[in-house]
């Protein structure tokens, strides 16, 4: 019962962690959608 009970533990606490890297103001998507956003820019700013 006690090692059923930490696995739960250490599966929520990663998922937490995983949460917060990816999601919030600072996360790994937001980066993402910036430099796609910046590329765009630099690329649309090009001239032929």
């Amino acid at each position: 019962m006690r090692a059923i009970l930490m696995t739960m533990l250490l599966i929520v606490v990663v998922l937490v962690i995983y949460s917060n890297v990816t999601g919030g103001e600072k996360g790994t998507k937001k980066q993402l959608v910036q430099a796609g956003a910046h590329m765009q820019e630099r690329i649309a700013g090009m001239s032929p």
